[in-house]
């Protein structure tokens, strides 16, 4: 009945990659997601997409979807005046309100989202942030050595939470997930 759906949809945990891989470390989001599909096994109920930019208009499908995960895990770099790589968890209802790009979790549409779909619709929201260092003001990609360095501590908070006990760091990762069908 519902297979017409994308993945993300179906599946029952979903974890977006958050960010713009054009400006330094505000792609920490989008790197995390190619670390973990390459250095992790990802098991089947998990959807894991990179959404760069795009989140807005996956989490508004999510808000009108008939079905949708029970867990949701957004990826992304802020910057809370921490040191740079720091790895924490942040309430959705916290999230900051100013980030580099228009497409951030951090504006009040998206952010309203996510508090939606926890409220309205069910869903476990979660957000695993890491702080950034200084973002460019023009492109320049590519993470710094900070948030590099985060990347393996984030992947393994993600599978520790996520992937169950099953999960090793030796496994190779695959896509699991299609945000089309």
């Amino acid at each position: 009945m519902y297979e017409d759906l994308p993945d993300f949809c179906r599946k029952p945990t979903l974890i977006l990659g958050c960010g713009n891989l054009l400006f330094g470390d505000d792609g920490f989001g989008c790197a995390l997601v190619e670390h973990l599909e390459t250095h992790w096994g990802v098991p089947d109920e998990v959807c894991l997409l990179d959404v760069g930019t795009g989140v807005r208009k996956l989490l508004f499908t999510l808000c009108l979807s008939p079905v949708r995960p029970h867990r949701l895990l957004v990826l992304d770099a802020v910057d809370l005046a921490r040191p740079p790589g720091e790895v924490f968890e942040i309430d959705p209802g916290a999230i900051p309100a100013v980030k580099l790009d228009d497409f951030s979790i951090h504006h009040v549409p998206t952010s309203n989202l996510l508090r939606d779909l926890r409220e309205h619709c069910g869903m476990e929201v979660r957000v695993l942030a890491c702080q950034t260092g200084p973002l460019p003001d023009a492109v320049r990609p590519g993470l710094s050595e900070a948030m590099r360095a985060a990347l393996p501590q984030a992947a393994a908070w993600v599978a520790r939470e996520y992937f169950g006990e099953a999960a090793s760091p030796s496994q190779r990762g695959r896509r699991v997930c299609q945000a089309r069908q």
